[in-house]
């Protein structure tokens, strides 16, 4: 059986993120896959690394938990808006605390490779913009996937990692947005 997490980056529970991420959690319990969540939002944590990597801060009990999902699960899911061309603030908060040294990836002693401690799992981004996906890609470069899918998790072993834009969403009507939940659903429902 598949083991999917589904990570809602949307700090707001009511976005239209937090709908793409429960429909992708319906595609994929229909099709049998075990389906947990974690609405970063939610989570009581400082996001900020205080010290740096200097002096590493204790994960708090909801960090600990998330942590224990990640290394549960074969798929990670992520979705999350573009704000900014980047990250929201709090899902790269929760990037910077749990996704640490020792854990996600490991640095060899004099060396300046690293061991990456994730291998075997793989993950699907799932982004909303405010433009079609294929002007981000073009104009912008997509910062925030190079970031989340090249700097963080295959950096870390995870791979292979797709990319679902979906955009744009300001000015969609209700029919594009039904549109776009049911292809995510679908996306669920085919494990991808």
């Amino acid at each position: 059986m598949k083991k999917i997490v589904v990570i809602n980056g949307h700090p707001s529970p009511d976005s239209f993120g937090a709908a793409l991420a429960q429909a992708y959690c319906q595609g994929a319990t229909a099709s049998g896959a075990a389906v947990r969540e974690i609405h970063i939002g939610q989570l009581q944590f400082t996001p900020n690394l205080a010290h740096g990597y200097q002096q590493r801060l204790p994960l708090e009990p909801d960090l600990l938990a998330a942590w224990e999902t990640l290394q549960w699960a074969d798929h990670q899911v992520w979705v999350h808006p573009v704000w900014w061309g980047g990250l929201p603030a709090l899902t790269k908060g929760f990037i910077d605390r749990v996704f640490l040294p020792g854990l996600a990836f490991r640095y060899r002693p004099g060396s300046r490779w690293w061991d990456k401690l994730l291998r075997g799992k793989s993950a699907r981004i799932i982004t909303t913009l405010d433009q079609p996906g294929w002007y981000y890609r073009l104009r912008y470069g997509r910062p925030s996937v190079n970031q989340l899918r090249r700097a963080t998790l295959k950096f870390c072993g995870v791979s292979p990692v797709g990319v679902t834009y979906i955009g744009a969403v300001r000015g969609s009507t209700e029919e594009q947005r039904a549109a776009w939940l049911r292809q995510v659903e679908r996306a669920g429902g085919q494990l991808k």
